[in-house]
């Protein structure tokens, strides 16, 4: 009996033995162009993303490069990829599964200009030539575009535009032909130091490609991950939609749960998942709990409150500790109420040359890493004086939970906030893309710090913080989703060399912005620069005075009265911090009795012989010393400035102007302002220039 029961066993052995070695293999045939092929790659024979996928995939799977160089997908263009042997190849392959990466080369003049009407239906048919003989088709998966960066030779020309229209395009073929998406452009986009010559990646980026490939085809997306911005203590926004997301292997069925509620979503083909949940009043603590058939995430201590992103450089990142009676506000009890997120820099942007670790972590883009926390004596020392001073004054005047987010770089300009595609488009902006560390557009100090950091890089296309996009791509972009109620901004230090450029790139963050949350009206308050002795200060916060007037759903702080003459760091934060609160509890919360805002010119009239300006949000102008009105100024036809007597009646400045020749009137326009103005509050006048016609 035992022996009949061995010879059983054995014959199973041998069927099972059989059957495996009889499987065939999956066959898949990565179709494309040179990005397939794997161009410019060294030993691209082992290092283009086909032959690092099938590394991946291992033996079951049997993968085929079936990339031409300069193909088209167009059978009008100038390369058709259906008429090169490589087309040919990969018919008589018999693939299983079909990933096709063309488009790149249908943005050249010859081509998309021309024949783009056709795209659609060419597509189409390349994928119904892999229609087998019964009658099905292979499963297709249709890659978007790899990136095109500003460097490529004729972006500017047409390609920049023509390669966004494909893109569009690309995913009409996907929904009519019911192929699934590969989205190689969204990871690679943020990675232009892997792309030496604009269009090819090197090894590295192959690999991304080639990961995104076997989590595409295997549904294996690492199992179950939310966005790295929920975590313990963290605050939601009250009384708005929230929304919970992630990634997951395809297909799990992830549920979300909080306070109640309760939604589900199905991760789709790209290992994404999405719920959101209803809104909910301010409150907890709460337990958001994520979980799949596999894993369950429990995150605790989660409040509903009020949640403000605080972003800028160095006046934004200065520190409670160092603030002025900083120390007093570390000593008084700290509201439990209150959750800050601190995004801290992987380097300071010193006076140092950064080591190789740093260096490929910048290029990661992993500058900024934080998590949510309570605030209390571990972490609110070296947390931004002026949020907490905000968040403080909001938690004890609302009396809900506060939710501070800091994301502040020392020194960072404007156009590193920003998303590349807006600056792209913009054709003010696009040309600071270029050779970026000796571009005029970019301040010079911001350049030359940058090249202390890189010095010791060795790729020629090393990253860096103060690069145009670079923090909105290694930073704002992780926000991008979760709900604020709006933006504190200080920043400008970095600008205010040149205010025309400026005057573009303000505008543009906004709009970038606002963009990615889907808020055109998201408030966003951002702080003047203050008293210091730089020449051209005066000018550029006469332009932020003006922008705040002209973009709708902003406001401004008024800081030239608690700066310092020589350093551009003033400690004095407690000020613009309660400034701000107030902008945001009367604006925002309807606490109309508490004092706010900026005084604003409401109007210029000239009237026997006296010129009479008159200022909104004050009923009584004053000095804040009792001493006559400093740093007025007036001008006449001759454009020579000299100092201008005044009286303040009420809410307005009048001025003798007997000869009737005043053509400019100014005020507070010194670098370091002494300018003594202020209103009935105690809120002080912004420098100003107005010019005739009045």
């Amino acid at each position: 009996m035992i022996k009949q029961l061995s010879q059983f066993l054995t014959t199973i052995a041998i069927w099972f033995l059989g059957v495996t070695l009889c499987a065939q293999p999956i066959k898949v045939a990565c179709v494309g162009n040179s990005v397939t092929y794997g161009y410019g790659i060294e030993n691209r024979e082992q290092n283009s993303y086909p032959a690092q996928l099938q590394g991946l995939l291992g033996n079951d799977y049997v993968v085929g490069n079936f990339g031409r160089s300069g193909a088209t997908l167009l059978r009008n263009g100038h390369r058709p990829y259906m008429q090169q042997p490589e087309f040919e190849a990969a018919m008589q392959f018999h693939p299983d599964v079909v990933i096709i990466s063309l488009g790149l080369n249908d943005t050249d003049p010859r081509n998309w200009p021309n024949y783009r009407d056709e795209f659609i239906s060419d597509y189409m048919a390349l994928i119904q030539s892999f229609k087998r003989s019964d009658g099905t088709t292979p499963e297709v998966w249709i890659g978007r575009l790899t990136p095109i960066f500003h460097t490529h030779p004729r972006f500017k020309s047409g390609t920049r535009d023509w390669f966004w229209q494909i893109q569009e395009t690309i995913e009409v073929v996907a929904k009519n032909t019911g192929a699934r998406l590969i989205d190689w452009h969204t990871p690679l986009y943020a990675r232009p130091d892997l792309f030496p010559d604009a269009l090819h990646p090197v090894k590295e980026g192959a690999t991304i490609m080639a990961n995104l490939a076997y989590q595409h085809l295997t549904g294996d997306f690492g199992g179950l991950q939310p966005a790295a911005i929920f975590s313990d203590h963290m605050v939601l926004q009250r009384n708005a939609t929230i929304p919970v997301w992630g990634t997951a292997n395809r297909g799990e069925k992830v549920r979300v749960k909080l306070n109640g509620k309760q939604r589900s979503s199905i991760a789709g083909a790209d290992g994404k998942w999405r719920v959101e949940l209803p809104a909910m009043a301010a409150g907890g603590p709460y337990a958001l709990i994520i979980e799949d058939s596999s894993e369950k995430l429990v995150y605790k201590d989660v409040m509903f409150g009020e949640v403000w992103l605080c972003s800028g450089q160095s006046n934004m990142e200065f520190q409670l500790q160092q603030s002025a009676n900083g120390d007093k506000a570390l000593k008084q009890q700290i509201p439990q109420n209150i959750r800050l997120l601190h995004f801290k820099s992987l380097a300071a942007t010193n006076n140092t040359a950064w080591d190789s670790t740093i260096l490929i972590g910048v290029n990661n883009l992993e500058y900024l890493q934080g998590q949510w926390a309570v605030a209390n004596k571990e972490s609110l020392p070296n947390f931004s004086a002026i949020a907490w001073y905000f968040g403080s004054e909001l938690e004890a005047e609302l009396n809900v939970p506060i939710g501070l987010i800091q994301m502040a770089v020392g020194g960072s300009p404007t156009e590193t906030w920003i998303d590349r595609k807006t600056i792209e488009f913009n054709p003010a902006l696009v040309n600071m893309l270029y050779d970026w560390k000796n571009n005029d557009h970019i301040m010079m100090w911001c350049r030359e710090r940058a090249a202390i950091n890189i010095k010791q890089a060795s790729n020629k296309g090393q990253h860096h913080p103060y690069q145009p996009a670079y923090l909105y791509e290694a930073g704002i972009r992780r926000l991008v989703g979760f709900p604020i109620k709006g933006v504190l901004w200080y920043q400008g230090e970095s600008n205010a060399h040149n205010v025309e450029l400026h005057e573009v790139l303000f505008p543009a963050l906004l709009d970038s912005w606002r963009r990615a949350w889907d808020r055109p009206n998201l408030p966003f308050y951002f702080a003047q620069l203050s008293s210091l002795n730089r020449p051209g200060w005066p000018r550029f916060r006469d332009s932020q005075r003006r922008l705040a007037q002209q973009i709708p759903h902003t406001d401004m702080v008024v800081t030239s009265d608690v700066g310092d003459e020589t350093d551009v760091h003033p400690t004095q934060k407690q000020p613009v911090g309660e400034r701000f609160a107030r902008l945001a509890l009367h604006q925002l919360y309807g606490k109309e009795e508490r004092p706010h805002g900026n005084i604003k010119i409401k109007n210029v009239h000239s009237h026997k012989g006296t010129l009479r300006i008159s200022l909104d949000n004050t009923k009584e102008l004053r000095t804040f010393d009792g001493e006559p009105l400093r740093e007025l100024q007036v001008a006449g036809t001759d454009g020579l400035f000299h100092p201008a007597k005044a009286t303040l009646k009420g809410n307005a400045i009048i001025i003798e102007n007997k000869e009737g020749d005043i053509s400019c009137v100014r005020y507070g326009w010194k670098p370091y302002s002494q300018g003594n103005l202020i209103n009935e509050d105690g809120v002080p006048m912004s420098t100003f220039q107005i010019n005739y016609p009045f």
